[in-house]
């Protein structure tokens, strides 16, 4: 077997056969970081830094890893110094999934099959670079030529989705979704959370001086955001906080909390909680998707968040974060009347979320392992575990979660080789027919997430 050939991560004939069946179905992306305005602008990239590595977290923090300069991973360096600088210690990354989906990027959208390395960054760049910028690789050409049929970018409720809304006499006129993510709103405990307050009265035109005047605010730009095509929300949260608060306590904790006053670890839990359960009855009434990211604790690494800020690379998991007893009660109040989607980056929670999704129905869901376990391995392992534990049909599908449009095909790519890989492996162990893990690998593969997301 050659790097990145016609039977990467396929260990069986069977599981060829699968993923042959599977391979060109269009592609279905429900959860993703789309820049939305990059895509409505439909220019040119200037270079293949800026479209493979210039948003790219996995891509920096492997570049640190092997000891590239920050001024060559986000710092002043020239694109060009940065590609050579991330060329230069691209072979010692075999092994990490980044090597393989940089190389499918290459190869897949670029044409180019050469391994990058530093004999070869320079004329990698010339060469990609010259592809760039041809007119079918911009944004909105290369969302048609990955048959992407529908994908969900990530929006904040004060977003005026105008970029949304410039797509709707283009040809991608109702495939480019907003999402609703609300989590600055729920931060009560940062820093910024009174200023971003303020600027949701700015959006809607209204003070607060209840917590009831902030959901009614939330509830308008929810409206707004259904009526330009959102089918879903998405809510990142350490701990999924959700417990039964009534309206008296969270308004006294809210008034609090704009008053500048301390507020208690209690006080965090009780808004928090809320909050949370006023966004799942937002989207119960309107049969969204409820998407929940748990476990992120973020900048951990100090001189990181402090010389470049929050969301560069310094985020960890734990596996002794409590899920089971703050989620409990959301589960239980919307139990069958919500559509629920649960994503984890801690290995360590993918057997507790297993075993919730069996326990809660059809619509609590296990959604595609997620970042520290997105690579063939996490997914293969998750895929394995929900099988056993909780239904295979069951789970939500894959989703690219990613910040670059050229990597959409290669993350979609990866998940359909392993998921027809474990299939393949059932069927040559007498698990299942191989005519019902066809079906499952198209189903799993697109029908599903379809489904599931009414897209």
């Amino acid at each position: 077997m050659a790097f990145l050939d016609e039977r990467y991560l396929l260990t069986s004939d069977v599981a060829a056969e699968l993923y042959a069946a599977v391979k060109d179905l269009p592609l279905i992306d429900p959860h993703n970081h789309a820049d939305v305005k990059e895509i409505a602008e439909n220019k040119p990239y200037t270079d293949i830094w800026q479209a493979e590595a210039a948003t790219d977290h996995y891509v920096w923090e492997m570049l640190r890893k092997r000891g590239v300069d920050e001024r060559c991973v986000t710092g002043n360096a020239s694109n060009e110094e940065k590609w050579l600088g991330m060329a230069g210690v691209f072979d010692s990354l075999a092994g990490n999934p980044t090597y393989e989906w940089v190389h499918l990027d290459l190869k897949r959208q670029l044409g180019i099959d050469d391994l990058l390395c530093a004999d070869t960054g320079k004329a990698i760049w010339d060469r990609a670079n010259a592809k760039l910028a041809r007119y079918d690789m911009r944004p909105q050409s290369l969302i048609r030529r990955m048959n992407v049929e529908s994908m969900c970018s990530t929006d904040d409720p004060i977003d005026s989705l105008e970029h949304h809304r410039a797509l709707d006499g283009s040809p991608l006129a109702g495939v480019v979704r907003p999402t609703f993510r609300p989590d600055k709103t729920m931060n009560i405990f940062k820093d910024d959370w009174r200023d971003y307050i303020s600027k949701v009265e700015e959006r809607v035109g209204e003070r607060f001086t209840h917590i009831g005047d902030l959901i009614g605010a939330l509830q308008k730009l929810h409206d707004f955001f259904a009526e330009n095509g959102c089918v879903a929300s998405d809510h990142g949260v350490e701990t999924p906080y959700a417990f039964n608060v009534s309206e008296e306590e969270a308004d006294a904790i809210f008034r609090k909390a704009r008053e500048g006053k301390e507020l208690s670890s209690q006080d965090v839990v009780g808004y928090m909680s809320y909050v949370f359960q006023q966004f799942g009855e937002m989207d119960a009434a309107k049969g969204w998707v409820f998407q929940l990211h748990i476990g992120a604790i973020r900048d951990v690494r100090t001189a990181l968040f402090d010389t470049l800020g929050p969301d560069t690379g310094g985020d960890v998991s734990n596996h002794m974060t409590d899920i089971l007893t703050p989620l409990s009660p959301f589960l239980n109040r919307f139990d069958d009347r919500l559509k629920v989607v649960l994503y984890t980056l801690e290995p360590g929670h993918q057997t507790t979320l297993a075993a919730l999704t069996r326990a809660f129905g059809a619509k609590v869901n296990l959604g595609s392992a997620w970042w520290l376990n997105d690579s063939p391995i996490g997914m293969k392992r998750q895929l394995e575990y929900i099988g056993t534990v909780d239904v295979l049909a069951n789970f939500a599908g894959m989703v690219s979660d990613s910040r670059k449009l050229l990597s959409y095909g290669s993350r979609h790519e990866m998940f359909r080789r392993v998921l027809s890989d474990v299939l393949g492996t059932m069927v040559c162990q007498g698990q299942m027919p191989q005519a019902l893990a066809e079906k499952t690998a198209a189903y799993l593969s697109y029908q599903r997430p379809k489904e599931l997301f009414g897209l």
